[in-house]
């Protein structure tokens, strides 16, 4: 099997490189917080992002090196923040061997530039787009770490690249499918996140499912005609990497999106909701991203203009609501 190295030991960065682990690659697991790299390396544990995987296997291993962690790598997994990606990953760029695949598990929008997470990986490593493999799912981290079934899209302009991956992560749990749509895949998973935080904040304001169900619809549609106008498939987003996505992370209150819209429902600001879920989720800064880059197509998106209003104006769920939907009678 393949040696592969994870760059970014958080929540999804160690729940996918336990999958990669059990599926019986060598694994090594690069962190930039020495008692993370301690508690995998010594431990076998990551008591700090991932407490629910337990005691990880033997074939998992870490370090806090650059150099170290990617010179022998075949495949190189990204499972850094977002908009931290681009100047982390140039940090690596003299290291990285001339053969290797990269795998981004990111999902957002680069703020200020309005490109995909695709876009900046390559840029920073000055890599082809052959070596590029994008993977999004309905993929929450914790129930990853317990072993339940679940599935991702493998999306790569390069099938042999897009197979490699998609072998060294097929375990009895994990199903992977390939496709060669990359800014569908990319960008399903990146706009499901503003949908996520209009749900959760519908929840937290006291409604129900049919509240929820007609903003999950809205997104959907609304990502979709995004996503078609940016060069994506509409069919990805009926798929794995996007309607599959959008329902795992509109549905549980794991998602940190999810979460951190259900404070805004109750009423928290964004800094006191920041505060409640130990951090800012990717949907806040993809939400003003997705904006930019849906003005430049020429694409309108009412559900993110609304969100836009809640985190930048204090808008509550009642005005957030009425913004998207307007007063008027139109089709759907």
């Amino acid at each position: 099997m393949a040696k592969i190295t994870v760059l970014g030991a958080g929540a999804w960065g160690t729940g996918f490189g336990r999958v990669l682990a059990d599926a019986g690659n060598d694994v090594l697991m690069w962190a930039i917080e020495p008692e993370i790299v301690e508690d995998i390396q010594n431990k076998h544990q990551n008591s700090y992002r991932l407490p629910a995987a337990g005691t990880l296997p033997s074939n998992m291993t870490a370090t806090g090196d650059r150099q170290a962690a990617v010179k022998n790598a075949q495949i190189i997994v990204v499972a850094i923040a977002a908009q931290f990606a681009r100047g982390a990953l140039e940090q690596f760029r003299p290291f990285v061997p001339a053969d290797a695949i990269v795998v981004s598990l990111m999902k957002g929008v680069e703020k200020g530039t309005g490109k995909r997470m695709d876009e900046v990986v390559r840029e920073a490593l000055e890599l082809s787009a052959d070596r590029f493999v994008a993977v999004s799912g309905p993929n929450l981290s914790k129930q990853v770490a317990l072993r339940q079934p679940t599935g991702a899209l493998v999306a790569s302009e390069n099938k042999e690249a897009a197979l490699a991956v998609a072998n060294a992560c097929h375990t009895d749990y994990f199903k992977p499918y390939i496709s060669d749509d990359v800014i569908g895949t990319e960008m399903a998973g990146s706009l499901k996140n503003v949908t996520a935080l209009a749900v959760g904040m519908s929840h937290g304001a006291g409604y129900g499912e049919n509240t929820a169900g007609m903003i999950m619809t809205l997104g959907l549609r609304e990502l979709t005609r995004l996503g078609v106008a940016a060069g994506a498939k509409a069919e990805t987003f009926q798929g794995l990497a996007g309607f599959g996505d959008l329902v795992a992370t509109c549905s549980s209150p794991l998602s940190r999106n999810y979460t951190f819209g259900f404070n805004l429902g109750k009423g928290l600001s964004v800094e006191e909701a920041t505060k409640a879920s130990d951090g800012v989720a990717e949907g806040v800064a993809t939400t003003s991203a997705v904006l930019e880059l849906a003005r430049r197509l020429g694409v309108r998106m009412p559900l993110a203009e609304a969100m836009n209003h809640v985190l930048a104006d204090g808008y509550s769920f009642s005005q957030m609501f009425a913004a998207l939907v307007g007063s008027e009678i139109t089709t759907e």
